[in-house]
């Protein structure tokens, strides 16, 4: 059976997500954030070194990075389900979300969060990274303007996998309306409240 390492307020709730809607069965691994650093616990190490979640393990074979854990799940489990065909062009629209998510699109959420713990010392930063979220933000507002899903008339992995952008930035989402009603549509499926309810609390589901 499919293992899921899973740690609260992660990334690792697209998946549970994922294998949701699909109806595969799996496991979970419960991990814990430490509550004043924040950071995953030190025994997500003795799952793999770099100690991140999530992390999944079936057949011996452990997989990290979620978009690489999303792509393995769907060519394994999915049954040709939630992906354009391979060598349409929306199979190569489809790809490039999968990328853009952790290649582009979180950097700027990412580098907020590390700097807002900063205080008065991460000013010189706030006017590069602002513009940055609204360049990446923008974008993928733009691209959900008068469609339901990313990529085709129904959901896609790419969804799932960024889904969690516009999770991260629920408190800047009142600006891009279009990403705002998507994630809504998205937390409001069957299948991601069940995930909710496997995976334990989760602060960005709101």
């Amino acid at each position: 059976m499919l293992i899921v390492h899973h740690l609260n307020d992660s990334r690792s709730q697209r998946v549970l997500w994922l294998l949701e809607e699909l109806g595969v069965p799996y496991e979970i691994r419960h991990h814990a954030r430490n509550a004043t650093t924040r950071l995953a616990p030190p025994e997500l190490q003795a799952v793999h070194p770099l100690g991140k979640s999530p992390v999944v393990e079936e057949d011996g074979l452990t997989v990290i990075e979620s978009g690489a854990i999303v792509d393995y799940i769907l060519r394994h489990h999915g049954g040709g389900r939630l992906q354009p065909a391979s060598g349409t062009r929306d199979f190569e629209l489809y790809n490039q979300w999968m990328h853009y998510a952790e290649g582009s699109a979180m950097l700027p959420l990412m580098l907020r969060l590390y700097t807002g713990r900063l205080g008065d010392a991460a000013l010189p930063l706030k006017p590069r990274i602002d513009s940055e979220l609204a360049n990446h933000l923008g974008y993928v507002n733009q691209s959900l303007e008068g469609r339901e899903f990313l990529v085709g008339d129904s959901l896609t992995g790419a969804d799932i996998q960024m889904s969690f952008v516009g999770e991260a930035a629920r408190d800047l989402r009142a600006q891009y309306p279009a990403m705002d009603a998507w994630v809504r549509r998205l937390q409001a499926r069957p299948a991601y409240r069940r995930a909710l309810e496997r995976g334990g609390p989760y602060a960005l589901a709101s």
